[in-house]
């Protein structure tokens, strides 16, 4: 088997056929548990990371947002009280576990007029090209197989002027931050991920995949590559997080 045959799953070397039904298989089992683990890791720095997020995109009544890999809609809910009723957010992921999640949490929430689902692949989304004006993948780019096919899908759906966000784990900037964030991925968070959703083994490739994720300027040329103009990164809690945001013009 060639490398090109492959890709990795954590630090794991996998048949590329294979990484869809892995990653599927790691959010089926943490889909009940997602949020309360989100708080848990970042200890619920993450909802300040969504909500910088969604104020960058400045969305406006009436637009259309594409929330990519949204799981279970923290940011789907956010954009859809900007959008106003004149507006649309799709939420779509390929895993039908989070994506159950997520649509159950909208009708809880009683955000039912402007918000419909989607399962997807973010290689080749389903959608007409240029039907929006936002999208945004919040922590999902990390766990696509081939980055750069999902990177040209979504410059064709976006509309001539629609811009890209991506929340994603990042490497930070600082060295010693750098060596505590590790002892924190790889010691802590397996075993409170097997302590509250009783699932070792997902939360250490979670750890695992964080790593193997490109670094802020190489992420940065990848979506210049794809067409996106005016790349910038936006580094949040010393570069553990970063924000790429792109224009198609």
């Amino acid at each position: 088997m060639t490398k090109k045959d492959t890709t990795h799953f954590g630090f794991q070397d996998i048949p590329i056929e294979e990484k869809v039904k892995k990653v599927r298989d790691v959010f089926d089992s943490v889909a009940s548990e997602y949020d309360v683990m989100n708080d848990l890791m970042s200890f619920g720095v993450h909802r300040l990371w969504k909500r910088y997020t969604v104020s960058l995109a400045n969305v406006r009544k009436g637009q259309t947002v594409l929330d990519l890999a949204g799981g279970t809609g923290d940011l789907t809910a956010l954009f859809a009280e900007r959008v106003g009723p004149t507006g649309k957010v799709v939420l779509a992921d390929i895993n039908e576990a989070m994506l159950r999640v997520g649509r159950d949490r909208m009708i809880d929430r009683g955000l039912i007029g402007n918000v419909t689902y989607s399962l997807a692949n973010a290689e080749c989304l389903p959608f007409a090209s240029n039907q929006f004006d936002k999208v945004c993948i919040s922590f999902g780019l990390r766990n696509v197989t081939d980055k750069d096919a999902a990177l040209r899908s979504i410059f064709d759906v976006l509309k001539p002027g629609g811009q890209l966000f991506i929340l994603e784990f990042s490497k930070p900037t600082n060295p010693l931050l750098s060596k505590v964030y590790d002892l924190y991925s790889f010691n802590l968070l397996p075993k409170v991920g097997k302590l509250v959703a009783n699932d070792e083994d997902s939360y250490r490739y979670l750890a695992e995949s964080i790593r193997m994720h490109p670094d802020q300027e190489t992420l940065k040329s990848m979506m210049e590559t794809a067409g996106f103009e005016r790349c910038k990164v936006d580094n949040l809690t010393g570069g553990i997080v970063a924000v790429h945001s792109g224009y198609k013009l």
